[in-house]
């Protein structure tokens, strides 16, 4: 069983949705449903459960407060190649309050520079925004970039992180 809760957010509500206790999938949505159907097809053949995730809620409340290190604390799970994986580790190792290239981010994976459009391509498909990071990484040509959920809540990530 998949469990979900929507914790409220200045920029929107935040869908988390988790599986024997580890977050699979968190975005800035209404509806869960639009998270569960990125989700691997062996975990969408579960159902689909509102609760209480305790603990993750709990993080994203203390990271709104102002503990901007409170969402590393979440154990996190995702699909992905062991290459992918290897950035999905850089990422949440991207300290609060800090960017990184996506040059930057490869190298920190342990991968050649120019594995920079691998490290777009990650960020692109990570299920679980704010948790793994991808809001903290920044085009190395300047600007904010893309970011699946807009670039005001991308925006609005890094000021927050910035100010705490």
């Amino acid at each position: 069983m998949i469990i979900t809760q929507t914790v409220p957010t200045p920029v929107g509500p935040l869908a988390l949705l988790a599986h024997d206790g580890v977050l699979v999938a968190a975005g800035f949505t209404a509806d869960p449903q639009e998270m569960f159907t990125r989700l691997s097809p062996s975990l969408r053949a579960l159902s689909l459960r509102e609760g209480d995730l305790g603990d993750a809620a709990e993080a994203v409340r203390e990271y709104l407060a102002g503990r901007i290190d409170a969402l590393d604390r979440i154990p996190v799970e995702q699909p992905g190649t062991p290459r992918r994986q290897r950035l999905y580790e850089a990422l949440r190792a991207v300290p609060a309050g800090t960017t990184v290239s996506y040059a930057q981010l490869a190298e920190k994976a342990g991968l050649p520079r120019t594995a920079a459009r691998a490290a777009g391509s990650a960020c692109a498909q990570n299920l679980i925004a704010p948790f793994v990071p991808c809001h903290r990484v920044l085009p190395s040509t300047g600007g904010y970039g893309g970011y699946y959920y807009g670039t005001p809540v991308k925006e609005w990530l890094l000021a927050h992180e910035s100010r705490a």
